[in-house]
Parts: structure tokens; sequence; C-alpha cells
């Protein structure tokens, strides 16, 4: 009944190193908040008690529509229905986000995987008896749900809830099909399951070694150039030999998707999507445009200033993220990660510190890389009423303190807007992003001012690979994604064509300084967002972006800042982005407000040539 936030970090590679001294090794969660196991009783009570909550709400079937005439009756109504729905989701949601956890740390635990599918099953039957509540709002007439909101105080609370369910309205279906396709949704997400079963399969041969996913990742960003070029070529293959199984499954879902959109009469694929997110589409495109047309000002000057900052005329694919020093990169054990994360939670103010500091304090983390567990990162916020949790893959490297204070700038944010309750503060992705970007660049900041001088050009290089990781690749994976999604309208899209594709949008990112060798067309085949939530990807540029205008603003007066930023994030999702950003005199509509975060990418690059 409520979508999952699925943060993850596929854009930034960590190298699997071990610091000199001995790592204090990253925790392990317990879920046991939600349930103690799969056959907790907890697990058939929450059951019940949703569909108890779902009986009591389908008892108002028709009488929203009956009370249209009275103002007061409809108000009184409405709140009943919605506090109902949201009764209802709160315990099918935790049975859901408890399946999902689980199964994210042994994606090759059959059970695991089995009863991820049979909740998502029962809750999915249980949530389609209430759709009935959506369609029969949108058939009243806005003038008859403003007259109820101003006449029932507690109705009004839930009038951002109802923006966007009437922005929906234009796309609805007849109440038949709208439940053929939410009974459906178990089916079609066995090809999510497909593709991460797949990869937390995948073993890399580099060298002597056989690695997960996650590790070979990681090593692509490893000090010792033949460890890179290994994992790399060992990626190649491994990725090309499931190759067509990841292709089936990025075309059904492509398939599956454009059939509904026709269905609800969305024009292009991506329109859904910013439907959901309450974004203009033109806003999308024009922030892609603006990025797309400074590529040669970003990438395709920082890599040729990075290849000759190391010796060489032009670097290969594997070489991106490659440390520009030739010494080992200082190493953090988790002891280390926390406190620099926590300290930079701080500088916002106690509060924040606080409550970041509660998910160290408490068992609300997995960090412990291992076999079988899915690779990335991402904060889980189950439900308003229930805290949030945070999965990473530590491996004791710089980039996973950065990973560590997103996802922890995710959990915050979540913490926040809790009192908003679930409906509420459920956020678009449009601002999901805001606190753990901003997150992460106070942290950045803190890494920068303590390290020893000898390390800055590196800490400063890999702050703007961050930076175009989160930028400049996110919207190069949008283009991909517009691209195919475009001609899987004609018909399947083949491996090779994929391919092609792949090859020409990194290609135009990166520019002429980075080499995409041979094996490289098949690396769309790991980017879960393609296959989990198709057209994401532009919310980490589109977060970068407002954050590093955010981050002009707190320079500026960083006292009246805290106080803003705390409102921005504990509104969740009552405001659109615009609103939001009112307060700080930031206007996103107004192409200067993008330029703003390439510029700053830009300032970072002056100061690496200057010390390059």
């Amino acid at each position: 009944m409520r979508r999952a936030f699925r943060i993850t970090r596929t854009g930034t590679m960590n190298a699997p190193f071990k610091p000199d001294a001995a790592p204090t090794e990253a925790p392990l969660w317990d879920l046991s908040d939600l349930y103690a196991s799969p056959t907790d009783d907890r697990v058939a009570a929450d059951l019940e008690a949703g569909r108890k909550a779902t009986a009591e709400l389908n008892a108002l079937e028709g009488q929203l529509e009956a009370a249209r005439g009275d103002a007061a009756t409809l108000g009184g109504r409405l709140d009943r229905a919605i506090t109902l729905y949201e009764q209802a989701s709160n315990h099918l949601g935790a049975l859901g986000a408890y399946a999902f956890l689980a199964a994210s740390t042994n994606r090759e635990d059959g059970a695991a995987q089995g009863f991820e599918a049979d909740i998502r099953q029962k809750v999915t039957t249980i949530a389609a008896e209430t759709l009935w509540l959506t369609l029969e709002i949108n058939r009243l007439e806005e003038v008859e749900i403003e007259a109820a909101l101003n006449a029932d105080d507690a109705a009004a609370r839930w009038r951002p809830w109802l923006r966007r369910v009437r922005a929906s309205k234009p796309h609805e279906l007849s109440p038949e099909l709208e439940r053929f396709i939410a009974e459906r949704m178990p089916a079609a997400m066995q090809w999510p399951r497909l593709f991460d079963e797949t990869l937390a399969a995948l073993r890399v041969k580099a060298g002597k070694d056989e690695l997960t996913l996650a590790e070979a990742l990681n090593r692509l960003s490893d000090p010792k150039a033949d460890r890179r070029k290994a994992a790399a070529e060992g990626l190649d293959a491994a990725l090309a030999s499931r190759a067509t199984t990841m292709a089936l499954v990025l075309n059904t879902v492509a398939q599956e998707k454009a059939l509904e959109d026709r269905w609800r009469k969305f024009t292009y694929p991506a329109q859904s999507k910013h439907l959901m997110n309450e974004v203009d589409g033109e806003a999308v495109d024009a922030m892609a445009a603006a990025v797309a047309e400074a590529y040669p000002r970003l990438t395709h000057r920082y890599y040729a200033l990075k290849a000759k900052a190391m010796g060489l005329k032009q670097l290969n694919q594997w070489d991106r993220n490659a440390p520009i020093e030739t010494t080992a990169p200082r190493g953090f054990d988790w002891g280390q990660g926390r406190a620099m994360v926590l300290d930079s939670f701080n500088d916002l103010g106690a509060e924040f510190g606080d409550r970041a500091k509660s998910f160290f304090d408490n068992p609300w983390i997995d960090g412990r890389a291992r076999a079988g567990k899915q690779s990335g990162a991402y904060a889980h916020p189950v439900t308003a009423d229930r805290h949030p949790y945070v999965f990473m893959n530590w491996m004791g490297e710089r980039r996973d303190v950065l990973t560590l204070a997103h996802e922890l700038g995710h959990g915050v944010h979540q913490t926040l807007a809790a009192d908003q309750g679930t409906l509420l503060a459920d956020t678009p992705l449009t601002l999901a992003e805001t606190a753990s970007i901003f997150a992460e660049g106070l942290t950045f900041d803190r890494l920068l001012a303590t390290a020893p001088e000898k390390e800055k050009r590196g800490l400063l290089a890999g702050r703007i690979e961050d930076g175009l990781n989160t930028v400049v690749r996110q919207i190069a994976f949008h283009r991909f994604e517009t691209r195919f999604h475009d001609e899987r309208a004609q018909g399947e899209v083949s491996v090779a064509r994929i391919g092609e594709i792949w090859m020409e949008e990194m290609g135009a990112s990166l520019g002429p300084a980075v080499k995409l060798n041979d094996g490289y067309e098949h690396w769309w085949a790991y980017v879960s967002h393609f296959v989990h939530s198709p057209f994401y990807v532009y919310a980490y540029a589109f977060g970068d972006l407002l954050v590093a205008a955010l981050m002009e603003k707190r320079r500026e007066d960083p006292d009246g800042f805290a106080p803003l930023y705390r409102e921005l994030l504990a509104g969740g999702g009552t405001k659109t982005y615009v609103e939001a950003l009112k307060p700080f005199g930031l206007n996103p509509r107004d192409p200067a407000f993008w330029a703003t975060g390439c510029q700053r990418l830009e300032r970072l690059i002056d100061e690496f040539e200057a010390v390059a």
C-alpha cells in the first residue's frame, strides 16, 4: 500500500582493502523489533490487523459520494477513511519491509526469497480491496473536496495526500482494471527478483580471486592497476554470460510498463515517475539537457586532467575511479567511520547528531559485507510508527564513510518526517535525496579538513568523482534508459543493441579521455534501478544539484539555515519541492538554479587542476 524506498548506491565503488589498524567489524542488524522470524506470531497478527482495518475502511465504500452535498459529513468521512487506510498501510507495510529487509541480506536463501514473495502476494491481495478509495475520491469535484476540508480540521491535514491522489485522476482506469493491475503486481515483481538473485549468485574471477559483484565493483577503486583490470575483465565475462537473461528481464519490465502506460494515457515512459515525484517533466528535461551540455566542462575535462596526473594518455574505463595517488589511500575501521559521520551530523546541530547516533546505539544497521548479500546500499523507512533500517556493504574505504553518511542522511530524514504519519511522511524522489547528499557533503568537508596534506589531492579527486558519478553518470543512465524504452516501444531490443545504446551514452558522458574497453558493453546489466524503479536515476542528479544550492545558503548563514533545513526534512511529503525550497529563496524553475550545481563541480575541477 506504500512505496518502499529502495535507495541504492549504484554509482559508488569502493576498494576492498584493510586499514593499517585492525578494523572494528561492521554490524549486523537485528530485525526482531519488527518480527523475530517468518514464523513469529506477530506476522499473522499484523496480517489480521491489516485485514480488519481494510474491512472497516471498505464499509465506507459509497459513503463519500453519498455525502457530497454535505461538506461537514464528507469531511468527517474523508478523515475516517484515510485514517483507516493509513492504519492498514502501517500493518501491511511493516510486513513487506521485514520480508524485503530479510531477503536482501541473503539473496541465495530460497526460503527468504519465498517468504518475501509470499508476503508480497498476501499484502497485495488485502490492499487490492482498498482500490475503491482513491477512485471514489477522484469522482468528487474539486470544490466539494475543498469545502469538506474547510469544514473539518481533522480532514484538512490530509490535503497534501489528497493533492497527490487528485494528480493521478486523468490516468486512472476502471475499478476492475485497477484491481487486476494491483493483484498482478506480485507476479510482475518476480522479474526484479530474478534480476536480484542472478546478481547475488554472480561470481567474478579476478586473477586468483573469486569475487561477489560488490567486491568486484569495489576493486575498481583499488590502487593497483593490475587488480582493477583483472576485476573489470572478470566483470566483462560474468556480465556477458548473463546478458541474455538480464536483457529478457529489462525488455519484459519495459514492455509491461509500456502496456500499463498506454492504458493510463501517459504519453512518454518517464511521465508516470514525474507524476509520482510531483515534478514537471520539462524541468527534468531541462536539468538533463543542462548536465549533458556541461559534459565537456565536467567529465571530459576532468578525466583528461586525471589521465595526465596519472601519466597516461588515456584512461581505461576501469581507471575511472582509480585513486589518483600511487600509495594506498587511508582506511577506516567501523569505529572511525562512525565517529567521522556523527561529527558531521553534529555540525548541523545536536538533534541531527542524536538522531544519527540512535542508528548506532541500536541494531538498525547491516553494514557487514558477505556472500549472498545484495550489492549497494539503502535506507528503508518501514512505516512512520516504526524506526528505519540502513543497509550497506562496508569495506573500510573513504567512499564507505561517505555512503554511511548518505544512508544515515536518509535515516535521519525519515525519523524527522515520521511525525507526519506514514502517508504524509512519504517524500517524493525530488526531495528524497536531499538529506542524504547533504550529509555526504558535510562528511566530505570533514574528511578533507582532517586529512594529511599529502592526501588532499586524492580526496579532492575523489569528491569530484563522486559528484560526477551522482550528477553526470546518473543523467547518462537516464538518457540510456530513455532511449532504451523508446526503442522497446517498437519491439524487443537485442542484447547487442542495448550494448550499443549503453556505449554511446557512456561514451558521450565520459569523453575522449576514457577508453571504453571491449566487454564494457554489458555493464548496464548490473544497474538495479533500470529494473526495480524505471526512471529513478535522475533523482540523484536532481538531489545533488538541489543540495549544491542549499549548501551555498548554509555558507551564507549557518545559524539561520539549520531551522529552515530541519523544517524542510520534517515536512516529509507535505510540500512540493518548489514550496519546500521557497523559504530558502530558491526557485528550481529558474534555469540558473541547475547551473549552480554544475558550476560548483567546475570550481572543484579548477582546484584539482591547480594542484595536479
